[in-house]
């Protein structure tokens, strides 16, 4: 019985003191409320990636980082990580973009780069680089809130499914 309760301990060793749960709860928790952020904004529009699916990817992200820091992966190992990251966020968002080619319309655009914009956040996120996670949260919810304002209505008809 020892011997398991040992084994047991030993498994769950990657968090060695309170420290190490704090920040790394601090990360999660920070990475899946600014998804959330991204993702409302995109349930309000009732775009098909909404506040779940941004959570997710966001949190998703910060744990790909989170894994190989905590495991001592050396940062310059790190860019095999991140490169994987943005590939597979790369196939999430193609899933998002719809072309009807009868209407001659693309839609899911700007759906598509918020989910990209989420996983980076998150991949900022998981490296400890809280501030300048909700920075960039700041500057994508005025793109979002401000820029349909500024562009005339015809551009609709370039791509992008935001308006007004």
């Amino acid at each position: 019985m020892q011997e398991i309760w040992s084994t047991i301990s030993q498994e769950f060793s990657d968090i060695p003191d309170l420290s190490t749960i704090t920040s790394i709860t601090l990360r999660l928790v920070l990475a899946a409320v600014l998804g959330g952020m991204l993702g409302y904004e995109r349930e309000l529009k009732a775009r098909s990636a909404g506040m779940r699916t941004h959570m997710l990817v966001a949190v998703g992200a910060a744990l790909f980082v989170i894994g190989p820091l905590q495991s001592g992966m050396p940062m310059a190992d790190m860019s095999r990580v991140l490169q994987g990251i943005v590939q597979g966020i790369g196939f999430l968002g193609a899933g998002a973009i719809l072309v009807r080619a009868r209407q001659g319309k693309i839609q899911g655009l700007t759906t598509a780069a918020n989910i990209w914009v989420t996983a980076a956040i998150g991949i900022v996120v998981g490296l400890g680089l809280e501030a300048t996670a909700v920075l960039s949260v700041v500057v994508v919810l005025t793109i979002l809130a401000a820029v349909p304002y500024v562009l005339p209505r015809s551009h609709k008809d370039y791509g992008d499914e935001e308006g007004p």
